[in-house]
Formats: structure tokens, C-alpha cells, sequence
């Protein structure tokens, strides 16, 4: 029988010290709990730190992009050595996952990704995956981890994802844990604080956002904190953290990889009758729509967005941003039905 998918993502901020290098007592306690779940599950963790393992050696660091990938350089094989020490005294490898945005916005990069996935879980190993931040670049930078998890939840079927926080969980405006969020609501999103952690590029904004995409391909997620005894055991029973109920979908492997892979690609802004068409399962023709956002080329994703700012689906467009100028007031169809899926 087929193990489950569980992705669980630890940020910066959850399990590195105040100076930022990793804090082996925090991996001691992943090892000791994720162990447990990798007998049931197959497990992807999604971590970051190895920007602060690694600025220690570069001299005068300031955190200025040169610096930071040289530190990403010299911190993943040090935060990789650290996560396979805590984990072989539970007798389990890791594998390290360096990846970027083409490794999901590109279907058959996508499927070679899976298929190797698919080996180190056949082989009872589990990927630590990070973006590679030595290589990649400001325009095809994952917005933070909580997207890089989203996209592996969504893309490779897991039903539930884990996102590890400072705060342990959404607080309401009176600063009580909420322990369980059936719809990210209005109200919902007043309770976030538009701070962030001095260490994280994330916050809880980041986290609700892509907890609501994974709610809608269907993916439970459960943001939760370390500072309890088994707070990841506990998570993962929702006897801690905050659950998020996910929309109930049953969508075919590929339309998740399109959902999921579509995540900040490019944007597209339709009028109302052609939002009207797309929900009606219609394709996406070039007279209905009013701007674009993102330099995207034939064949990449982006998210389908009325004119109130509402994400409606995302799809692989036909033609390129600059060939899309020149298509206005047109019939031609920009993403075809086939391509698209309803979010």
C-alpha cells in the first residue's frame, strides 16, 4: 500500500539560534518526532538555515546577494551534514533537493523531479529540500519556502502539508491560539501582523496565502511551532498548532501540477464576461483580458485574476506576454480549456 505524502517546513526562524546558524538541538527533536511519522509516511522536509550556517565564513557579511549565495554555498552542505547526523541515529538517510522554479514551471523537468522523488521514497530516504539560492535569480526566486512546500505538496499529492512558525499558530487579535480555521476569510486575515521575523523572508501573511492554495487542491495544512514537548506529533494529531480545513478536490495529477507550479509565474487580469467564460470551463480568449503582469513565454503558467483582485484559476498560456500585446481585442485563445484549472 502506497505511504502517504507529508511535506513539513521549518523556517529560519524556527530552528536556528539568535546569531542564525542552525540549533542541532532543534534538528535533534525533527529527527526523533519525524521518525516516527517516516514509518507511515513519506516524508519531505523543506528546510532553510543554510544561509546562517554559512555567513560565518564569509568575512565582513552584510547580507548583500553576492554574500548571501556564497553563504548558501558553504551553509547546505553543513546544514546537510547536521540533519544526516541526527538522523542516522534513527537509522534514516537524507538526500539533499536543491531546487528552482523551472524544476516545476516546466512539465517534463517536473516528472524527471517526481521520478527521482519516487526513488529516494522506494529506498526509505528522506529529501531535505531548500531552494538552491546559489544559482537562482530575483525573477525566478520562489517568494520564501512556504511557496517551495506548497509546490511540492501540490505537485507531488500530499494531504497534509506542516509549516513550522515562531508564533506556533494563528493568534487571533487577542493573542489566543486559534486550533482550528475552516475558511480564510477577511476576518481570518485581519488577524495577521504585517511583521516578520528579523531571520525569515516569510511571516504569516506567506503562510496563509499558500495555505489557502494548498487548501484548494485539497491539502490539509497545520501551521505549528517546537517551543512544546512533541509539538510536531502533536501537530500532526491537531492536538497543537492551528488546522486549516482543506476545500474538498479531486483533482488528476497533472491539473495539480498546474496549480501548484502556477504559483506568481505571471498574472493575467480578465474583464467579467471572460471570467464568466473560464469558470464556465471555456477557454481564455484575448479579448477578454485587460492586463498582464510578468514577462511569461509561451507555454509557461499564470494565475487568471478578475478585476476585484479574486484568483479564479491558473492555466499555460499559448502565446508570450509580448505577442499577448499585440493580440488585444482579439479571439485568439490565450489559454486553451484544456490547460486550465479552477481554483
Amino acid at each position: 500500500m502506497k505511504r502517504d505524502l507529508l511535506v513539513i517546513k521549518f523556517g529560519t526562524a524556527s530552528l536556528t539560534l539568535p546569531s542564525g546558524e542552525p540549533d542541532i538541538s532543534i534538528l535533534q527533536e525533527i529527527a526523533r518526532q519525524v521518525a516516527t511519522l517516516h514509518k507511515t509516511h513519506r516524508v519531505v522536509i523543506v528546510s532553510s538555515g543554510a544561509v546562517g550556517a554559512g555567513k560565518q565564513y564569509i568575512k565582513n557579511y552584510e547580507g548583500q546577494i553576492a554574500q548571501k549565495k556564497a553563504a548558501a554555498a558553504i551553509g547546505n552542505p553543513l546544514l546537510l551534514k547536521m540533519y544526516d547526523t541526527v538522523f542516522s541515529a534513527y537509522g534514516i538517510t537524507v538526500a539533499q533537493s536543491l531546487l528552482e522554479r523551472q524544476h516545476f514551471a516546466n512539465r517534463q523537468q517536473f516528472l524527471q523531479l517526481k521520478e527521482t522523488y519516487e526513488e529516494l521514497w522506494r529506498n526509505n530516504i528522506i529529501a531535505i529540500a531548500n531552494e538552491n539560492d546559489v544559482v537562482s535569480n530575483r525573477e525566478l526566486k520562489f517568494s520564501d519556502n512556504d511557496e517551495l512546500a506548497t509546490l511540492i505538496a501540490g505537485g507531488f499529492g500530499a494531504r497534509l502539508m506542516m509549516l513550522c512558525t515562531a508564533s506556533g499558530g494563528l493568534m487571533n487579535k487577542e493573542g489566543h491560539l486559534l486550533s482550528a480555521v475552516e475558511e480564510i476569510n477577511e476576518e481570518v486575515l485581519s488577524y495577521v501582523s504585517k511583521t516578520k521575523t528579523s531571520l525569515g523572508s516569510g511571516g504569516m501573511s506567506s503562510k496563509l496565502t499558500f495555505t489557502h492554495l494548498a487548501g484548494k487542491m485539497g491539502i490539509k495544512v497545520v501551521i505549528f511551532g517546537m517551543k512544546e514537548a512533541d509539538s510536531i506529533l502533536k501537530a500532526f494529531n491537531g492536538a497543537a498548532g492551528t488546522t486549516f480545513t482543506p476545500q474538498q478536490k479531486n483533482l488528476k495529477a497533472r491539473n495539480k501540477w498546474l496549480a501548484s507550479a502556477g504559483v506568481s509565474v505571471g498574472k493575467i487580469v480578465v474583464d467579467e464576461g471572460a471570467a464568466a467564460a473560464v469558470q464556465d470551463r471555456k477557454s481564455l480568449l484575448a479579448v477578454g483580458v485587460k492586463r498582464y503582469e510578468g514577462g511569461f513565454t509561451r507555454g509557461e503558467l499564470v494565475e487568471i485574476i478578475t478585476e476585484s483582485g479574486e484568483v479564479i484559476g491558473v492555466g499555460k498560456v499559448r502565446i508570450s506576454a509580448a505577442a499577448l500585446a499585440e493580440e488585444t481585442g482579439r479571439s485568439t485563445i490565450i489559454i486553451h480549456t484544456n490547460d486550465l484549472v479552477l481554483l
